[in-house]
């Protein structure tokens, strides 16, 4: 956006070139900042005391690129800026930046994230402009030419370089799992644990009937010859005591016959 922003703009009487190397640094300043910032607020515990730490350092960062920006600037003429508008722009880059970290972290639903950018895209744009206006160029009385890159000359790798991360952005964001997604694959993954300990209880109830089976089996056939001893019968079914009784009994018939 400030790039777009700085094709924009003239001064009279002078031409405007720019420093490609420190226009360069001021974009990698913008990512690392954002980045930083990005850890900061979303990783971890993700308390106020962090987005507004994350807040502070991505404004600062995003301020800084923009006066690095305004640094690469080449032009006939002296560049000063006002104090008060310079703080001002830098309050609404903390103040903007803090929001859209809480942004982050908090709002789930689209239609929200989308009202958020919205708001964030104006924010941004306000400390550009305010910054801007900080600016006034007192012109040299004798014409230098001015050495560096015109801002058509930048139009083309910055159009390129925007259209990549917007592409990113939009291929992220789709690719990123939703709410639906993440219950799907918790129900799935519940379901999966349920089937096996199911499976593991199955297996070792399987394994115990195999290990216990033949050993009741000997208890319950070694049970039953005991409970035949002790009632008088042999293994064949005989009573061994039975001769005796009935020798007996013959020798008590015989007696009352006499």
């Amino acid at each position: 956006m400030h790039f777009m922003a700085m094709m924009g703009f003239t001064v009279t009487e002078t031409m405007i070139r720019y420093d490609v190397p420190v226009t360069v640094a001021s974009a990698v300043i913008a990512v690392i900042v954002v980045f930083i910032g990005l850890l900061i607020a979303g990783t971890g515990g993700r308390g106020p005391v962090r987005v507004a730490f994350g807040g502070l350092f991505t404004g600062v960062g995003v301020a800084a690129m923009h006066y690095t920006g305004m640094f690469a600037m080449r032009l006939d003429g002296d560049v000063r800026y006002d104090p008060g508008l310079v703080a001002a722009s830098v309050v609404i880059a903390v103040v903007a930046a803090t929001v859209a970290l809480w942004f982050t972290v908090t709002l789930s639903r689209r239609m929200v994230i989308f009202g958020a950018a919205l708001v964030m895209g104006v924010a941004v744009n306000g400390m550009h402009f305010t910054g801007m206006a900080s600016m006034s160029v007192q012109l040299h009385e004798r014409t230098f030419e001015v050495e560096g890159a015109t801002a058509l000359s930048l139009l083309v790798p910055i159009a390129l370089l925007v259209l990549l991360v917007i592409g990113g952005l939009i291929f992220a964001i789709g690719a990123a799992p939703s709410d639906e997604d993440f219950a799907g694959r918790a129900y799935l993954e519940a379901r999966q644990a349920q089937r096996e300990k199911l499976q593991s209880v199955t297996s070792t109830t399987a394994s115990t009937k195999r290990r216990t089976g033949p050993a009741q089996f000997q208890r319950s056939a070694s049970t039953n010859n005991s409970s035949g001893s002790f009632n008088g019968f042999g293994s064949n079914g005989s009573n061994p005591g039975g001769s005796g009784t009935s020798d007996a009994t013959r020798t008590t018939s015989d007696a009352k016959f006499k």
